[in-house]
């Protein structure tokens, strides 16, 4: 099973921007998709932002416009390009290349990253 390691999170104040990296151990060329989820302090953990098949990508309706995802599978790499962020940003932020599917976490997860959006 190939390991996960998220990195990039921080401290922002608002309307900042970070980059989030999430490092595989192995190739991750053979995953049709790779995901960024997030969760909130109280909250549920949610899709942030996917991409599927190389290129289509999809995201939560409150980040679009703000958040790109990219992959680079010759450096085994997926990316979280977050602008304008916002203080409702907040949370640990986690890389995969499976899902939640009837509330049960499948596939592989990294540890996560924090972000933390100042007002």
């Amino acid at each position: 099973q190939v390991q996960l390691v998220e990195s990039g999170g921080g401290l922002v104040q608002t309307g900042g921007s970070l980059r989030l990296s999430c490092i595989a151990s192995g190739s991750i060329s053979s995953f049709n998709a790779m995901a960024w989820y997030r969760q909130g302090p109280g909250k549920q953990r949610e899709l942030v932002a996917g991409i599927f098949n190389g290129s289509t990508t999809n995201y939560l309706d409150s980040v679009k416009g703000r958040f790109t995802i990219s992959r680079d599978n010759a450096k085994n790499t997926v990316y979280l390009q977050m602008n304008s962020l916002k203080p409702e940003d907040t949370g640990l932020y986690y890389c995969t290349n499976g899902a939640i599917v009837a509330g049960r976490r499948i596939g592989s997860w990294g540890q996560g990253t924090h972000v933390t959006v100042s007002s």
